[in-house]
């Protein structure tokens, strides 16, 4: 069987020490449950901090010794360590500023640092219990630098990430100062998931404009590894919640609360305190409904529950003050000898208490302003199976795109929840109530806990298959061995060089790209050899190819074929070509350069080409599609060819391409050895006119026809240079 190691930063038991007992309580908790779920196709093996600071060596040997029964690997930290990595960092900085609360965000590099620390002890703790096989679950915001600790020390391991809060757009996450150190965290994970497609996309948008990094179709390639980034809604244990009434527990709970409201609606909120979650803005809705409509009183009643959290925060604290003081007035201005508004709660309720409250009330306030899914709103929809009820909420949760059949609202704006009170108390008919119920718990039926555990793990196995299939064509030890050898024992000798993204490194500025000393020593060496012809196949000009390359007289093609020059002879072309499209053209690239800042457009002798790597990623991918079908459309038939390349867009004469030119150097003799390195789309051109023997390799790992696959630029140059020094070391043998 295989095994799972799940790693969070608590674990799902609770240890408190009563004078000098030590007790243990299990979370029932939604990770808990759907971890459960797994059971059964999977071993677990869960790995996190026993939640105390104040345990003796000798409480610490129970605690591992009784944990172990039950499969889990306690982690002790200090109280420095808690205080900086949990309090400070992880509720401090992580949580407020995902939750787009800037005003509450603290930037410390002291907190930052133990942050860096803790993740490090846990990276440690998951190295002493891995297995060869296993796979490697970690979980939430407390842990983002863990999945990339885990891939330096475990290259092979199948590591997967998901994030329970929301992922925070670009411009809200460019704050962090430390945003690279997080997004490259995350990106050691094989599977990085989300609640929504919302936080998957704002993440895109990080690692696009922070790392570089594109995505096609939910895969990320980065170096040899392709990463899956998906939304996986997380679900709730639907089936416990539906049939909770039958339980005699919940049944005694139920008419205990049915004494204390005996009579009209009841609403009821229930949040762990927390300034994300709206609480005093669903107080002051309420105040302004019973002034409103006086009618109102006495015939409706809201429950709210706080549950308690991280009081150490001096936020949460005043949060806790103000909400104290503003029920005192509500209860205050508008309760009766025998009616109080308000029955406020707080503490934690065990789960037979929660389930009475939602099976009692009419209707259920979730109103936050940010929230990663928020698993009360499914949970009161699965408890009003077969009955009527409504749910209000916010359009800010995770759960809204599963719940549309709610009455949505915007948490800032106090009247739409005014509104949508006095609709549900007043207007909406016990059939339409049902019928939205039923809507939503379909919904919630197919998607449940453990189907969302089975999703997440099925996609896991599945972008390792991908993993291992790439590195299927990456060029091994093995055949780089055969290739260098056959190179060696060959007399007539063709080398297919692109420039840019494959001898050099993909740079945003052009002039940038410029050949460094060691690429020119390594083409003067290539140049040097006997019975062996180099060629530099390249989409730039013949100018700035001359400029950069042209004193080593070796073999160039410029603009993608338009122009080809033979060692020793000038610049030819293969065919003449028409430019008096180019008026036209321009016009329409100009348009989109004026409409794209940062974009500019170069002219080349058979082409023209618009570019976009200056301008802000997500405008200039958005151009440039609107470009590319605009540009399609208006040279249907002016036998001209679009081409879209590496944040270029291309537009030349029909028939130019590297294809063309590299089957006129094929004709020149009978070679015995043939390789053609390259980066881009362009390239396939070249890859698909070698014949069956040629060594063809793609840099990078993104699909393609070559035979083999290499990561980067340097592995192209370390080969270069071992062809050149064995082939010297042969000659002078």
């Amino acid at each position: 069987m295989n095994r799972i190691l799940v790693v969070s930063n608590r674990l799902p038991v609770r240890i408190s020490k009563v004078q000098k007992d030590l007790q243990f309580k299990a979370s029932t908790g939604g990770l808990a449950t759907g971890m459960s779920a797994l059971q059964e196709k999977y071993e677990m093996r869960w790995i996190g901090w026993a939640g105390t600071t104040d345990t003796t060596e000798k409480d610490k040997k129970v605690i591992r010794e009784r944990l172990e029964e039950n499969n889990m690997e306690p982690i002790f930290l200090t109280k420095h360590q808690v205080e900086n990595y949990y309090y400070n960092f992880s509720n401090k900085t992580i949580w407020p500023l995902f939750h787009y609360f800037t005003q509450h965000t603290v930037y410390d590099t002291k907190s930052w640092n133990v942050y860096k620390q803790v993740n490090k002890v846990f990276l440690q703790r998951v190295l002493d219990n891995y297995r060869k096989g296993d796979m490697i679950w970690v979980h939430d915001y407390q842990l983002m630098l863990l999945p990339e600790m885990i891939r330096k020390e475990l290259p092979d391991a199948m590591i997967a990430y998901f994030l329970h809060i929301p992922f925070p757009s670009f411009e809200i996450f460019r704050y962090l100062p430390w945003r690279n150190d997080i997004l490259d965290g995350l990106l050691g994970a094989d599977l990085v998931g989300f609640h929504t497609f919302d936080y998957a996309r704002h993440f895109y948008s990080s690692i696009m404009r922070l790392r570089g990094l594109e995505h096609h179709l939910g895969e990320v390639r980065k170096e040899d590894r392709v990463i899956r980034v998906d939304s996986f809604p997380m679900g709730i244990n639907y089936k416990k919640y539906a049939e909770a009434i039958q339980e005699e527990e919940v049944k005694r709970e139920v008419r205990k609360y049915q004494q204390i409201c005996k009579e009209g609606k009841v609403i009821l909120s229930i949040d762990r305190l927390d300034y994300s979650k709206g609480i005093l803005q669903r107080l002051y809705a309420f105040h302004q409904i019973l002034h409103e409509d006086p009618s109102l009183r006495g015939k409706v009643t809201l429950i709210l529950l706080v549950v308690p959290s991280r009081l150490q925060v001096e936020s949460y604290k005043q949060l806790k003050h103000e909400i104290d003081e503003f029920v005192g007035r509500i209860n205050g201005d508008h309760g009766t000898f025998d009616w109080t508004p308000i029955k406020y709660f707080y503490r934690a309720l065990p789960f037979p208490k929660i389930a009475a409250l939602y099976n009692i009330s009419d209707i259920c306030l979730v109103t936050p302003f940010r929230d990663g899914m928020n698993l009360v709103a499914k949970e009161f929809v699965a408890s009003k199976e077969g009955k009527e009820g409504v749910l209000i909420l916010s359009e800010m949760t995770g759960a809204v795109n599963e719940l549309s059949e709610a009455l949505i609202i915007n948490p800032n704006d106090i009247q739409s929840i005014v509104s949508a009170f006095l609709y549900a108390i007043n207007e909406m008919l016990v059939e339409e109530q049902k019928s939205r119920m039923e809507s939503m718990q379909m919904r919630l039926k197919r998607y449940d806990i453990y189907r969302w555990s089975e999703d997440f793990m099925e996609r896991l196995e599945h972008i390792k298959k991908l993993q291992q299939a790439a590195k299927v064509k990456l060029l091994s030890t093995q055949r780089r061995e055969e290739l260098i050898q056959n190179f060696g024992h060959s007399n007539k000798r063709l080398l297919l060089l692109d420039y840019d993204g494959t001898l050099i490194p993909f740079v945003a500025k052009p002039s940038n790209a410029k050949p460094d000393k060691e690429l020119l020593d390594i083409l003067t060496g290539l140049n040097s050899l006997d019975n062996t012809k180099l060629v530099i196949i390249s989409g730039r000009d013949k100018e700035t190819l001359d400029g950069w390359l042209g004193h080593l007289d070796f073999s160039m093609v410029a603009e993608h074929g338009a122009w080809i020059k033979e060692k020793g002879s000038p610049w030819d072309t293969l065919e003449p070509h028409t430019q008096e499209w180019k008026n036209e053209i321009r016009q329409i690239l100009e348009f989109y350069v004026d409409r794209t800042p940062g974009a500019f457009i170069e002219e080349k002798t058979f082409s023209l080409v618009w570019h976009y790597r200056r301008a802000n990623i997500g405008l200039g991918e958005i151009r440039a599609r609107e470009l590319a079908d605009n540009l399609s459309q208006f040279t249907l038939n002016m036998n001209l060819q679009v081409l879209e390349g590496n944040k270029v867009i291309e537009i030349k004469n029909a028939g130019i391409n590297k294809g063309r030119a590299t089957l006129s150097f094929l004709k020149e003799k009978d070679w015995d050895f043939i390789m053609a390195i390259g980066d881009d789309e362009t390239d396939e051109d070249t890859f698909n006119a070698l014949p069956e023997f040629s060594y063809s390799i793609k840099v990078g790992t993104s699909s393609s026809v070559a035979k083999h696959n290499v990561q980067s630029h340097k592995e192209v140059r370390a080969l270069l240079k071992t062809l050149t020094e064995r082939s010297f070391d042969e000659k002078n043998s």
